[in-house]
């Protein structure tokens, strides 16, 4: 695989996401933190406007403007829309772009912890994330691939990279010990990309455990479009936790219980979380997977 040469560190994509935010606001007045020998490192704040306002866009998603269809489409000119145009001439065009990796950073209200998030099995974000959960155990690998689908993240304009994920913290919120895990996770990519442009990662081989993204599951709701039911408290924070048949999933608020009645077993992840409430996302249902790298 050719090497890096030219990587970008994005933050505040999601404008009420303020780990990702400040973290690139401390490389930029601190940026020999993320100097290396062998690559450039580029940092972005994604979406200035939203954090002006602390929310997470003006008028649309950022993080799901990324498509090409959606890029080459002059229609599309709302604040979000043209600042995805702007950052695939900057960092792009996606399909060629100027950048090799691309790391995204958010924060999650779910119950998370330190995850990858895949839009690519690309051999390197694979061998990376194999990496990364070598230094740091704790750390998950969310593959948010719809197969057939073109991916529609801010990280996908190249096919090195992926988003990272870190939780549960409240919107508009810092935290350090997050804030640490981030930036600690950060510069051990960066590392992992020094090393492997010098050629020492061949060791790096075995397998990974992925959850790879089958489906997302809305709340039960009415006709009308009104939630009826909750997250059931024995499933609420249990994100990478093994959901089986017949064991509870939503409480209505009049208390009873909605089981999960599939026949196989899942393991779910961003239960809960505060943003896909207007997106139609309870949680997302994963399978777990062993794949060598």
């Amino acid at each position: 695989m050719e090497k890096i040469n030219k990587l970008a560190i994005i933050g505040g994509t999601h404008g009420n996401e303020f780990t990702g935010i400040y973290l690139v606001k401390k490389f930029e007045k601190f940026p020999d933190l993320i100097s290396r020998t062998n690559f450039e490192t580029k940092t972005l704040l994604a979406n200035p406007e939203a954090l002006k306002l602390v929310r997470r866009y003006v008028d649309t998603d950022l993080n799901r403007c990324f498509q090409v269809k959606d890029l080459e489409n002059n229609t599309k000119t709302n604040y979000e829309e043209s600042r995805a145009k702007f950052i695939n001439q900057m960092l792009g065009p996606k399909g060629n772009p100027k950048f090799d990796l691309i790391l995204d950073l958010h924060t999650t209200t779910a119950n998370m912890g330190l995850t990858i998030v895949l839009a690519n099995n690309h051999p390197f974000n694979l061998k990376m994330a194999a990496y990364l959960s070598l230094v740091e155990p704790n750390v998950k690998v969310y593959s948010w691939i719809n197969p057939g689908v073109e991916n529609s993240f801010i990280n996908s304009i190249c096919e090195r990279g992926f988003g990272i994920e870190v939780g549960p913290i409240a919107q508009g919120v810092i935290q350090a010990d997050l804030f640490q895990k981030t930036e600690k996770l950060v510069q051990t990519s960066l590392d992992f990309v020094e090393y492997f442009n010098e050629g020492k990662l061949h060791h790096i081989n075995g397998d990974i455990v992925v959850y790879q993204h089958l489906k997302v599951v809305d709340y039960p709701k009415t006709e009308e479009g009104e939630i009826t039911a909750m997250i059931h408290p024995k499933l609420e924070g249990k994100d990478y936790q093994k959901l089986s048949p017949g064991e509870p999933m939503f409480l209505t608020f009049d208390g009873k219980t909605i089981y999960y009645e599939e026949e196989n077993p899942v393991w779910p992840v961003f239960i809960n979380e505060a943003a896909y409430y207007e997106k139609g996302i309870a949680m997302c249902l994963t399978k777990q997977e062993s794949i060598t790298v």
